[in-house]
């Protein structure tokens, strides 16, 4: 775990005398559902959007789920924020990371985080960083879960707390699901949220093709 840099204000100037190359800063949120697995998949993916930075920031129980050595970008959890704070003048991690941050994408985002931030909860570094988000940037949210979950009544009334809030639902799809229900509760394809993120870029004036 590299230690963590408060940034530079402002976009770095490229050295090229050719029209400057935008950078646009996307902090991952991950959560404890299973779509955890696609985790190394998806920061590949983004990574291939030119101009693209990325930082991960993980739940504990989605560590369950993938492997942090696969993730080739700074990943941080709840101690780096306890580690990096020593002092009244030390930065406090989950506000660098939402000043760091042009937008967020919590993908996957599971039942038990959504319950959380309908309700204002900030338990540990990634609720943090969402109670304190700036709402005039983006955040993207990508529910996951079981089937019997997705259809309780509270995940629709939490689902809109969330956009009510601003942010911006992507959905869930139908597929059989590694319990071996099948039903609606699956993550979006990563593809999907990919291009999700790219519209945003466009929308920005930022590049999305090499």
């Amino acid at each position: 775990m590299e230690p963590f840099s408060p940034p530079e204000p402002g976009f770095p100037a490229e050295k090229s005398s050719s029209v400057p190359q935008k950078k646009f800063r996307v902090l991952v949120g991950v959560t404890g559902s299973v779509a955890a697995l696609k985790l190394p998949l998806l920061v590949a993916e983004l990574l291939k959007i030119p101009g693209l930075e990325v930082k991960v920031v993980t739940t504990e129980r989605a560590k369950h789920f993938y492997n942090a050595q696969e993730i080739p970008v700074t990943l941080y959890s709840d101690e780096d924020e306890w580690q990096l704070w020593k002092g009244r003048l030390d930065p406090v991690l989950h506000i660098e990371l939402r000043r760091w941050a042009d937008l967020m994408l919590v993908a996957p985002l599971d039942a038990n985080t959504l319950a959380k931030l309908a309700n204002g909860i900030c338990d540990n570094l990634l609720t943090c960083v969402i109670r304190a988000w700036d709402l005039s940037k983006p955040l993207l949210f990508c529910p996951a879960m079981n089937t019997a979950m997705w259809e309780h009544p509270i995940t629709a009334q939490q689902v809109e707390q969330l956009k009510g809030f601003g942010y911006t639902e992507i959905p869930c799809v139908v597929k059989k699901l590694v319990c071996g229900d099948e039903g609606r509760g699956a993550m979006a394809e990563v593809w999907t949220i990919v291009e999700s993120v790219k519209r945003i870029l466009e929308e920005r004036d930022l590049p999305t093709q090499s």
